[in-house]
């Protein structure tokens, strides 16, 4: 209680009388990284999600549980993707400051695609000319939804939106800017070191920003497969070319159609890459490339593979901007 009793006094601006940081508690480890960067040299935030657990398919610990109860500020990306955290945030009562990050302003929103093989990438790239680094694959072609399986519907009841929103990293700084304004309004004292923190965080960015459309520049035109449809943001920032995903929803398996179907569009399209996810099941992959020349590849946007702080966020968009040179680079 006593805990809750501080966070609340911090928000009503008698922060600058406490020399200690807010607890903050982080759900994911992208949003976690982004969270820590702004927050170095004032405290660390916890984080919900580690190792190499999927958001997807978490069940909260009673550590979990118990670091939401003490927290003044808990940071999600929004209900479509943690769906394990309604029921605990229901029950927080009305200490904590929960902040839904999909209701950021300035944030790019792509909605959903349905079906296995997103036909939009066979017209060529309407969208070149206004967007800063190649073509515009907006969310909003839905002519591929033959290939959707009815079970994967329930992905979608969430909300329209999908939800990977931190893999452009426009959208990664729009996520920070109101990171650092709540952490401001909780903690006047430290509102200093969290704005500079903010102004290097953000020139770092742009300078990932940089570096990854001029590694991806060179294969850009080479359709490929994806285990599940998380890479809207980064194709849409990059211009690349995802062909189809093997699944919509990474908790639900695809049935013998969609892996037909997804079979089918690499050997139609020459796609040449097909990338699994190091939390799901590889063996799908194998089925799919089985009989065509694609080779494949691991891409993780989740980070479960890398070590939670500041840096983590920066080593996951590079990560996969190198797997797909190394893989789609040497293909075809």
């Amino acid at each position: 209680m006593a805990a809750g009793l501080l966070g609340t006094a911090m928000f009503f601006g008698a922060g600058a009388a406490h020399a200690e940081a807010p607890k903050v508690v982080v759900s994911i480890k992208p949003i976690h990284s982004l969270v820590a960067s702004i927050m170095q040299g004032v405290g660390e935030p916890s984080l919900i999600v580690e190792g190499a657990a999927s958001p997807h398919t978490y069940s909260m610990k009673p550590s979990n549980a118990a670091a939401l109860q003490d927290a003044d500020i808990v940071f999600f990306v929004g209900h479509g993707l943690e769906a394990f955290l309604e029921k605990p945030l229901e029950s927080l009562g009305g200490d904590a400051k929960i902040v839904e990050l999909d209701d950021a302003p300035g944030l790019t929103k792509l909605k959903f695609r349905e079906g296995g093989a997103f036909e939009a990438h066979d017209h060529g790239h309407e969208g070149e000319e206004g967007h800063p680094h190649g073509a515009d694959h907006g969310g909003d072609h839905q002519d591929g939804e033959a290939g959707a399986d009815h079970a994967e519907a329930h992905h979608h009841d969430e909300g329209e939106f999908d939800m990977h929103l931190w893999l452009d990293p426009m959208n990664a700084k729009a996520m920070a800017k109101e990171i650092e304004a709540t952490l401001e309004k909780a903690d006047p004292a430290n509102v200093a070191r969290y704005r500079s923190n903010l102004e290097a965080l953000n020139a770092r960015i742009d300078a990932l920003d940089t570096s990854l459309a001029a590694k991806v520049e060179p294969i850009k035109d080479k359709p490929f497969v994806v285990f599940h449809d998380a890479y809207q943001y980064f194709e849409h920032r990059y211009g690349v070319k995802v062909a189809g995903s093997i699944t919509v929803s990474p908790e639900t398996l695809p049935g013998a159609e969609r892996l037909s179907q997804i079979h089918e569009k690499i050997k139609s399209l020459g796609a040449t890459c097909v990338f699994s996810e190091p939390q799901f099941e590889p063996k799908l992959v194998n089925v799919v490339l089985e009989g065509t020349p694609a080779k494949s590849g691991v891409l993780d946007p989740e980070a479960g593979t890398l070590e939670a702080g500041p840096d983590l966020y920066f080593q996951l968009m590079e990560n996969i901007g190198t797997s797909l040179n190394d893989c789609l680079g040497t293909a075809g």
